[in-house]
């Protein structure tokens, strides 16, 4: 399968560059999976289409201030660091830029407050460091370290909780699941109201999620690992839903891959926790979840290709097509997409 097949043309003009004023009042387009027929609606327009006994499971990640500029000591060399994970032991996964010049044993000077020996040099341009700090890691990276917006986008974020779902918990993420960004707290309790469940699992966003494919052969890319996990209130409610043929929704490709990685590894759903590398491309057969909700993705990524194995690559390019033709906003501050399994 080629890279290719999965690329559009998309106008500047509608890569988002700022999120909605209000979250849920973002558009939505639905597309029905078995018909292809499309609405277009707004976010809040969501609950129309969610029935009572229906499962929504949300990634609740939240991202850190993980990109962090420094100096090379001691050519003066400005270097930038993206923060992928927390290795554990005040060492930490880092994608670097101008990488070549970061050897074995260099030391960035990041601050009065933290600097970054490198400890182990990787491919791709990523890096291992040893973090020397005073204080907290998390206050330190607050105080120096700045938020890891996408490149393509230009415009500065004035208030970073937009680039934070409301519902993030568990810091750890380089990049925002974006899908969950049209949730508020009063559309969370229409949805209860209604008798939709919330649930909630964790994965870290790093590389394996927005790594672009380089590969001409779809087959031929490498995912790398993300940190999830499940906690066994959450599997006991999937697990009923399954039992009783209730849906289970999913918030966004991450969650998606979380749920996907469980069912395949376990054949159920359980309390567990582990890194995942899975790749999901067509032909893929789902096992874990039945419609979702997700973001418009980028050209060639692995986000859209996941959710062309969800429906089929010339459903979603239609639906892709549309959304162009009706000047929809793109990207992790754009707007959404709901996939009904009807």
């Amino acid at each position: 399968m080629r890279v290719d097949d999965f690329d559009f043309d998309l106008p500047e003009e509608l890569i988002a560059q700022h999120p909605s004023e209000k979250r849920d009042e973002s558009r939505l387009l639905i597309l029905h999976k078995n018909t292809g027929m499309i609405e277009h609606k707004h976010f809040y327009d969501i609950i129309d289409y969610l029935k009572p006994g229906d499962v929504l499971v949300r990634n609740n990640s939240r991202v850190i201030p993980a990109r962090l500029k420094g100096i090379k000591e001691p050519t003066g060399a400005v270097v930038e660091l993206l923060i992928l994970k927390e290795l554990g032991n005040d060492e930490v996964e880092c994608l670097c830029g101008n990488a070549k010049a970061i050897k074995l044993n260099t030391i960035i000077n990041c601050g009065d407050k933290l600097k970054a020996k490198c400890i182990e040099v990787k491919d791709e341009g990523i890096r291992v460091f040893k973090m020397m700090y005073e204080g907290i890691f998390l206050e330190v990276l607050e105080e120096l370290g700045s938020m890891p917006l996408p490149p393509y986008i230009h415009e500065k974020l004035e208030d970073n909780n937009r680039y934070q779902t409301v519902y993030a918990k568990i810091n750890g993420s380089a990049a925002c699941p974006t899908a969950g960004l049209h949730f508020t707290k009063e559309l969370d309790e229409k949805l209860q109201a209604k008798g939709v469940t919330i649930e909630e699992v964790t994965l870290h966003v790093g590389l394996g999620t927005f790594k672009p494919v380089k590969e001409n052969e779809v087959e031929k890319h490498h995912m790398h690992y993300e940190y999830y996990s499940m906690s066994q209130k959450t599997a006991d409610v999937l697990n009923e839903a399954k039992a009783q043929g209730r849906r289970i929704i999913a918030v966004g490709t991450t969650s998606t891959r979380t749920l996907e990685t469980i069912m395949k590894e376990y054949g159920t759903f359980k309390e567990c926790s582990g890194n995942t590398n899975i790749f999901i491309y067509p032909p893929y057969e789902f096992k874990a979840i039945d419609a979702q909700i997700t973001n418009f993705h980028l050209p060639k990524s692995t986000l859209i290709m996941m959710i062309s194995a969800f429906t089929s690559k010339e459903m979603i390019m239609n639906a892709y097509n549309e959304a162009i033709k009706e000047r929809y906003r793109f990207f992790s501050f754009g707007d959404s997409m709901f996939i009904d399994n009807e």
